[in-house]
This record gives structure tokens, sequence and C-alpha cells, in this order.
């Protein structure tokens, strides 16, 4: 059974930075796509950063040059460093797995993912 637990969130200011971890268990983790959304009150869940077994990534543009989604594959861990914060990207942040690398397009697609993590708070006050 696939476990994704998230940690790191917290409440940082403006212009501050975060990271993000994401311990995965029970999965080939190697072999699997992993990936960060997140989810504001009342909005819907998106798209943040994605990276594939081979290291290929896709990221919003909204984060584009600010945040960076990495692995570690021998300690099944998922990283996002988020820097230069902005009020914009408090929510929850969601880690998500799974093991068919997404369609052209549709990288960043809730849809692609099949496994989820319960989430980790990010409030980023102004």
């Amino acid at each position: 059974q696939v476990r994704l637990v998230e940690s790191g969130g917290g409440s940082v200011q403006s212009g501050g930075s975060l990271r993000l971890s994401c311990a995965a268990s029970g999965l080939r983790y190697s072999s699997y796509c992993m990936g960060w959304f997140r989810q504001a009150p009342g909005k819907e869940r998106e798209g943040v950063a994605v990276m594939d077994s081979d290291g290929t990534t896709s990221y919003a543009d909204s984060v584009k040059g600010r945040f960076t989604i990495s692995r570690d594959d021998a300690k099944k861990i998922v990283y996002l460093q988020m820097n230069s914060l902005k009020s914009e990207d408090t929510a929850m942040y969601y880690c998500a797995a799974d093991p068919q690398r997404p369609r052209d397009g549709y990288w960043l697609d809730v849809a692609s993912f099949g496994d989820w993590g319960q989430g980790t708070q990010v409030t980023v006050s102004s």
C-alpha cells in the first residue's frame, strides 16, 4: 500500500523560504513520477511541480524561478524548495505519486496521479 507523508509546512513571512518533504513507502519509488499540488480555501487543487523518474520536471507558471522540486531515490523522499514566497502561495500542499509518466500536456493535472498524501499547510503572511 502506497503511503505518502508530507512535512515541512508552516508559517512564514512574504519573501521567506520553506522546504517541504514527502516520504514515500509501499511503492517502487525510483520508477514513480512524483508531484506537488496545492489547494487554497475555496479553490480547486492545482499542480505546482512534478518530477518523473528520469528527472524531467514541469512547473506551474506561477512558481517558475521560485520553487524547485527534487528527489532522493535512495531515501524515497521528494522535496519542494520554496523561495520568495508570496501570500498567494498560502495553501495546503499535497504530495502525489503515480507509476505512469503523465501524458504530454497533463503533467500538472490532478487526474494524472493516483496516490496522495494528507497534506501540509503553508501560510505566507504579507
